[in-house]
């Protein structure tokens, strides 16, 4: 008979940070070093690691393969087991409706007393990305979250705005549909002149183009617009104007790599 002395200690459940250059490097052309990116005591957990749980079981294993030439994996990558996430609903909906039992299946490694690895397609897991359900779902189990230090694109362009960092808001995806996108930019200025608070938003980098036009000719003059795009990259920026300003600008963004919009009204 087993005491209750010899079941496993649980495993925690880390939080490890990727790069910000998904998608961003053309095939073929050497990536961005990954230590100038990522603290080497980041990658040193990742290599440690054998059970993950990601958005994309693709780019985990590339990531991986980028981990290992810097510090080598402890367990090899053939032999990683590598989960996906639920996939979120369609629309920037904030949780996946997701039954208990597949959260409580994903986090099997660590109840038997594993670390668990918990890792986006970029940036940090659960902001902006649909870890957060199985972040919820370990502290309903009793699992100890650890969050990774490590590059967010927001707070890095909320950093490098200029605008009020002591009260912002991110929300997520605007409507693709012409007409409803310009009337939730009204209303996000309105809120943003209300609290004096920065709005952030995101999108998918081939539509970021017709966002930033969007957003140009519909905020008031003297509103502040943020523009970061392709933030730790070589030839990433952060640039801050009134949308008069922005007006005037020859303005191009490239559609494949992404952007970060903020605004602050006056």
């Amino acid at each position: 008979m087993t005491a209750l002395t010899d079941r496993p200690t649980q495993g925690r459940l880390l939080l490890i940070p990727n790069t910000l250059d998904l998608g961003s490097v053309p095939e073929g052309q050497p990536l961005p070093d990954l230590q100038a990116v990522l603290p080497l005591g980041a990658l040193q957990v990742a290599a440690r690691l054998q059970h993950w749980v990601t958005e994309n079981a693709k780019t985990t294993r590339a990531f991986l393969k980028r981990v290992d030439a810097v510090t080598p994996l402890q367990t090899p990558l053939q032999q990683q087991h590598i989960e996906v996430l639920p996939r979120p609903p369609k629309g920037g909906g904030t949780q996946t409706p997701t039954a208990p039992a597949v959260w409580n299946n994903l986090l099997a490694p660590a109840l038997a007393g594993h670390d668990l690895g918990l890792i986006s397609e970029a940036g940090l897991p659960g902001v902006a990305d649909p870890g957060a359900g199985l972040v919820l779902a370990a502290h309903r189990a009793g699992i100890a979250v650890v969050p990774i230090s490590g590059p967010s694109s927001l707070v890095l362009a909320l950093a490098g705005s200029g605008l009020n960092g002591q009260s912002f808001a991110f929300v997520g995806y605007l409507p693709t549909d012409g007409a409803a996108r310009t009337q939730r930019i009204r209303d996000l200025e309105q809120t943003s002149r209300k609290l004096q608070q920065t709005q952030l938003v995101i999108e998918t980098p081939y539509r970021n183009a017709a966002l930033a036009q969007a957003l140009v000719q519909t905020l008031s003059p003297q509103t502040l617009l943020t523009i970061a795009c392709g933030l730790t990259l070589e030839a990433g920026w952060c640039r801050t104007l009134p949308a008069s300003d922005w007006r005037r600008q020859n303005l191009s963004l490239p559609d494949h790599i992404p952007a970060i919009f903020a605004w602050l009204a006056a």
